[in-house]
């Protein structure tokens, strides 16, 4: 039982294949006082052109179902772009703290791994991401704090237990990394510090020290009461400096880590070796080594007396061996479009426009290059890349429909922004765009809209001038074509209630007959002195018929004739 479409404000249709027995129709009360408006409201649009089908820009990105490496952020154009992550890059094996001040406020700075107990004071800012060297924030450690009260420390984290830092642990390998935005960088600046009570021997009380310091435009890390000789008192104090001055108001990344099968501990700036030496019995690889031994009630204070931004600060219970310092993944990203339906089967996409352009941003100094709606490949190689695939049913698009008709079920076309298509037909398309970052990855290209220029393959009208008289159990029927070139064959309804088209007993068979491509009809077998209900619809030549809408309605009472 397939029920005739009834068009509204948008035209539904049913696609049927062209059998007879396919045409029946249920009931419908409300059919008939529908149809004469629906009609009246569409007939406009019958033979109706070209349409667009907007994603992103001002309709939003809520069409795009998946997506991995990309994000959505309001700060590059009026609407929302769709731009690379910054942040999932990172590496999670051994991870034991990371704090990535994405949260808008420092009261609600927190440690993800949930190893850290984080405590924030004033004076502490939250950095919008037009300033942050990752992510959506950054942490800004601001003057007037340090005015007012210079010994107080801003940000506070406390380990719990199980953290790599608890109180008793005696460490492996570790590696401790952030990224650095310093205003000046003046001599004495505290950028980090773990304070913890050792006892060595038991019965007194010493301080256990990290400071990673500022001294003549450089880093300087120290370690005191923090590396031992397995099961010994015996410890040995350990000082490390960069060798080349750092740029104020410019962004560098700073990463210390210890080796524990050979005392190696170097220190890192921007992925280069700044720093160098083991943590061994006579300071040379193959010395007997040292690890470090945490002490109680310890906890790290960052920004004691620090004038700048800080992010992504981050400890691991390993020695990472290949930090990521770019911005962006340069394995770049990847969002799809849901099925989106184009309303009408066989319906064409003609073209695709899309508009956006690549930024970068470094320390709040933001530059954006806008491109209309072709040429996505930047002079930094920078690159965004569209792929199409089109279908009468999205399910031609899933695992099982590839085993059943083969691996092209699943493949994109390569599609390039403004330039016509061919080929690209269906009820439902779909929109794949990859994105991938310039070659140092710095800046990233960004989405701004996509525009879906298609031409559905709408149903023909209806039949016009049906008209008809009545004879002894039979109707004569005739109507003019309907104005469309691809009519294939007429349907002829037929019931005894208003718009509601059930009617059987005629010797051509139950309501709807196809006729073919006739444009009068005789039916005969009906019941003498019964109201009859009539209305017409064409299709057209696809073998999954579109079937247009009813034509006007008329009735007719057969009457048995005097001999």
């Amino acid at each position: 039982m397939i029920q005739h479409p009834v068009y509204l404000s948008v035209k539904p249709t049913m696609n049927v294949t062209m059998n007879p027995q396919n045409f029946r129709v249920p009931a419908a009360r409300l059919l008939g006082t529908l149809l004469v408006m629906a009609v009246l409201v569409c007939a406009p649009l019958y033979g109706a052109g070209e349409k667009t089908f907007l994603i992103g820009g001002r309709a939003s990105w809520n069409k795009i179902e998946h997506r991995r490496g990309v994000t959505e952020i309001s700060s590059i154009r009026p609407y929302p772009v769709l731009i690379l992550s910054s942040s999932v890059h990172t590496d999670t094996e051994a991870l034991d703290m990371d704090l990535a001040f994405d949260e808008g406020d420092p009261r609600r700075f927190m440690d993800r791994t949930g190893h850290y107990q984080v405590k924030t004071a004033e004076g502490l800012y939250p950095a919008d991401r037009r300033f942050a060297r990752m992510g959506m924030g950054a942490a800004l450690f601001s003057e007037n704090r340090l005015k007012n009260d210079p010994g107080e420390s801003p940000l506070v984290l406390t380990p719990k237990r199980g953290a790599l830092f608890s109180p008793g642990q005696v460490i492996r390998d570790f590696t401790l990394q952030f990224w650095l935005f310093p205003t000046n960088l003046e001599n004495g600046e505290q950028i980090l510090t773990w304070l913890a009570a050792k006892e060595d021997p038991p019965g007194t009380s010493e301080v256990q020290r990290i400071r990673c310091v500022a001294s003549k435009n450089r880093l300087q890390w120290n370690f005191l009461n923090f590396f031992y000789l397995n099961a010994q008192d015996q410890r040995i104090t350990i000082s490390l400096e960069g060798s080349k001055p750092l740029i104020p108001k410019t962004w560098s990344h700073h990463l210390i880590r210890f080796d524990a099968d050979t005392g190696l501990l170097e220190y890192l700036v921007n992925g280069q070796l700044e720093a160098i030496t083991y943590v061994t019995a006579g300071g040379r690889e193959g010395g007997e080594i040292y690890y470090p031994r945490i002490g109680e009630e310890g906890a790290f204070s960052v920004g004691q007396s620090f004038i700048g931004m800080l992010d992504e600060l981050k400890l691991y219970g390993r020695f990472v061996t290949n930090p990521v310092i770019y911005k962006y993944p340069m394995a770049g990203g990847r969002v799809e479009s849901e099925p989106i339906d184009l309303g009408e089967i066989n319906s064409r996409v003609f073209m695709v426009e899309a508009s956006g352009g690549r930024t970068s941003n470094t320390g709040g100094m933001i530059r954006n290059e806008r491109v209309g709606h072709e040429g996505f490949r930047f002079s930094d190689d920078s690159t965004l890349q569209f792929f199409i695939r089109a279908a009468d049913s999205p399910y031609s698009w899933t695992q099982a429909a590839v085993e059943e008709e083969g691996e092209n079920s699943l493949d994109w076309q390569l599609l390039i922004p403004g330039a016509s298509l061919s080929g690209i037909q269906g009820r439902f398309v779909q929109i794949a765009v990859v994105f991938y970052p310039s070659g140092d990855g710095e800046s990233s290209p960004y989405l701004d809209e996509i525009r879906i220029h298609y031409r559905p393959d709408e149903p023909p009208p209806p039949p016009t001038r049906l008209t008809g008289f009545a004879g002894d159990g039979a109707v004569e029927l005739s109507w003019r074509s309907s104005n469309a070139a691809d009519v294939a064959g007429y349907l002829v309804y037929y019931g005894t209630s208003q718009g509601e088209y059930f009617g059987e007993g005629a010797l051509l068979g139950a309501s709807p007959i196809n006729v073919g491509n006739r444009t009068s009809l005789r039916i005969e077998g009906l019941k003498n002195g019964t109201l009859y209900y009539f209305a017409v619809a064409a299709y057209d030549h696809l073998e999954a018929a579109h079937i247009g809408a009813f034509s006007r309605e008329i009735t007719l009472r057969p009457l048995r004739m005097l001999e």
